[in-house]
């Protein structure tokens, strides 16, 4: 199948090895909804499967007099960007409710937060004897932070200070503010934690953290990062015992920059393939997101959309080709209309399952009929197109499911600053059956749904 991206974008794709047709007429589309009921995610996660015991029903679309469906009738689903308030986390509910066929696809991101915290934690504990690099009783660790303000950052950033101890609350959860610097524990975003192994008493100490936001503004950036880590490194020394980051982008660069050389463990999130292989040279480890069940339920849910068919064909319940996914690997909320992948540690011991992050997961692997489930075109945009999960890891995983799914995609890869540079490449969306967006920030849904709405 044809894949296309805006001849920028594949430039800013392939500069980075780092770091989210038919006719020129919309054909007709069938849209039917579905409404599985499933239980509400909870704080342990332990949420049952999306669909068991799931209800469906009809969800009519409204037909422009041509007989075409209307764009703010068409399959959307948001994915990687939860439709939210950037300051205060709160979902916005009119987005993921924009017609009968809008979703949500992402991850469990406190249950991620907290998969990482915990990886760091015990391998601090198993290291115990040789990871204070200074014998001064204090395990000293610096933080990268993606996006202050990022649901998915804010929970990473909240994750390593609960499992650390070094988590202070406000306004009922844990502070995920940057510190500055704090080398002497006076902060008041952050405390002290401590840690007993084999007896001994230790101070677990968030001696800086900061976002890193490049001068255009770009959030998540990997080369800030870099550089970050150069001005801290020069600061603390060897205070500086374990290096955090809300993503592996930012936590290679910095593994790259400083602490590979110096046998620093550096932890990541996102398990890109480049972060997997530097576990064998020292990275200590990394957090799977299971993309390749993100992206398969990126497109899945509009793929089902788009042919009336249950929702949860697919997904929790088997289609015609068998491709259906285990309780185990996703959850639904039906609260908040949104898929969440679950997420694994992946470290030392279990890395060498994961150095391909762009294969496709096993049970939903299989080609549909194409005389049940013709091509459909489906307009998709990359918030930034240098981003390393995304473009390296998301993307690659995408073109390969939509072959699978009988979808002919045209790929947006935006700058990472800017809605206007991606909304504007939105100009006719009566060609589209159907839409995925991922937002350069959080709360700009209305910049698209307006467009949709015209």
């Amino acid at each position: 199948m044809k894949h296309k991206l805006a001849a920028m974008a594949m430039a800013g794709l392939l500069t980075f090895s780092l770091a989210a047709c038919s006719s020129g007429s919309s054909t007709q589309t069938t849209a039917g909804s579905t409404t599985a009921a499933a239980t509400t995610k909870g704080e342990d996660t332990t949420t049952a499967a999306a669909t068991e015991g799931a209800e469906t029903t009809a969800a009519a679309t409204t037909t422009q007099s041509s007989g075409e469906v209307a764009n703010k009738d068409k399959p959307l689903v948001w994915f990687n960007r939860q439709p939210s308030n950037s300051s205060t986390g709160e979902l916005d509910t009119a987005a993921l409710n924009y017609n009968a066929n809008t979703y949500y696809v992402g991850f469990d991101a406190n249950q991620g937060a907290e998969v990482q915290g915990t990886m760091i934690k015990e391998y601090i504990e198993k290291n115990i004897d040789t990871i204070d690099r200074n014998g001064d009783g204090i395990i000293g660790y610096v933080l990268a932070i993606g996006d202050i303000g990022h649901n998915d950052s804010i929970a990473r950033t909240r994750g390593v200070r609960k499992a650390l101890g070094t988590g202070v609350e406000k306004d009922g959860a844990i502070n995920s503010d940057p510190i500055g610097t704090n080398t002497d524990g006076s902060s008041s975003i952050v405390q002290d934690g401590t840690l007993e192994v084999n007896g001994k008493t230790y101070i677990v100490r968030e001696l800086a953290s900061q976002e890193m936001k490049n001068s255009a503004g770009a959030t998540w950036d990997a080369a800030t990062a870099g550089n970050n880590i150069g001005t801290w490194s020069s600061s603390f020394g060897d205070q500086i015992d374990v290096v955090a980051s809300n993503n592996d982008g930012m936590g290679m660069s910095m593994f790259n920059a400083w602490s590979k050389e110096n046998s620093v463990p550096t932890f990541g999130y996102d398990a890109n393939s480049d972060a997997v292989a530097a576990i064998a040279e020292g990275y200590g480890g990394t957090i799977s997101q299971h993309a390749d069940v993100q992206a398969y339920l990126t497109l899945r849910v509009l793929r089902n959309a788009l042919d009336g068919v249950d929702i949860d064909t697919g997904i929790g319940t088997a289609d015609a080709a068998g491709n259906v996914l285990s309780s185990d690997v996703y959850t639904y909320n039906a609260d908040e209309r949104s898929y969440y992948a679950l997420n694994v540690a992946v470290t030392a011991d279990n890395y060498k399952d994961f150095t391909d992050s762009t294969k496709v997961y096993e049970p939903v692997s299989n080609q549909l009929d194409a005389s049940t489930s013709p091509t459909k075109k489906v307009w998709l945009d990359i918030y930034n197109a240098a981003d390393n999960f995304l473009s390296s890891t998301y993307q690659p995983l995408l073109q390969k499911y939509d072959d699978l799914l009988n979808l002919d995609v045209e790929y947006i890869g935006g700058d990472g600053q800017t809605e206007s540079n991606i909304t504007n490449r939105l100009g006719n969306p009566s060609q589209y059956d159907a839409f995925a967006i991922n937002m350069v920030k959080t709360d700009n849904a209305a910049s698209y749904t307006s467009i949709l709405d015209q």
